[in-house]
């Protein structure tokens, strides 16, 4: 299976935008899966489900961060790597999508009120269009690491 694949399943399984994306890669870069789900966690829902940037772009910047990131004894150049592979992802991603923000990409609807969460359920918007965003973010991350 795929990491793009494994991200998707992770999904439908149940978990939350970002710790799919984040365990896809974090398990195979020295976590274990139970840490990246645990990390990735708050992260869903555009951040505790406020809908701020999308779970599945956190999740995916997690990723790089934990493959390309600058840690104790590094220089600052793998910091600015991190940075230039990140504004790479997200102008991929929102090439795509048309936005980071999770309620945009979600037709502007508040999954935190009633009326709109309904809307949400009736249109299948988490099972229609958070897997493409999950599978797009773990493919974007795939093709920035290699």
């Amino acid at each position: 299976m795929t990491r793009e694949e494994d991200a998707v399943q992770y999904f439908a399984d149940g978990l939350s935008c970002a710790p799919a994306v984040f365990a896809a890669f974090g398990k195979e870069m020295g976590l274990t899966e139970d840490d990246c789900l645990k990390i990735g966690c708050a992260f869903g829902g555009g951040m505790a489900r406020h809908q701020y940037t999308c779970g599945a772009v956190t999740g995916a910047l997690m990723a790089l961060g934990l493959y390309f990131g600058r840690g104790a004894g590094d220089g600052p150049e793998k910091k600015e790597l991190t940075y230039e592979k990140t504004n790479e992802f997200m102008e991929e991603f929102t090439r795509l999508h048309g936005s980071l923000n999770c309620r945009e990409l979600l037709h502007g609807l508040n999954m935190n009120a009633p009326g709109d969460k309904k809307k949400i359920e009736e249109q299948q918007l988490f099972k229609t269009l958070c897997p493409k965003y999950v599978r797009d973010a773990a493919e974007i991350v795939e093709k920035l690491i290699h």
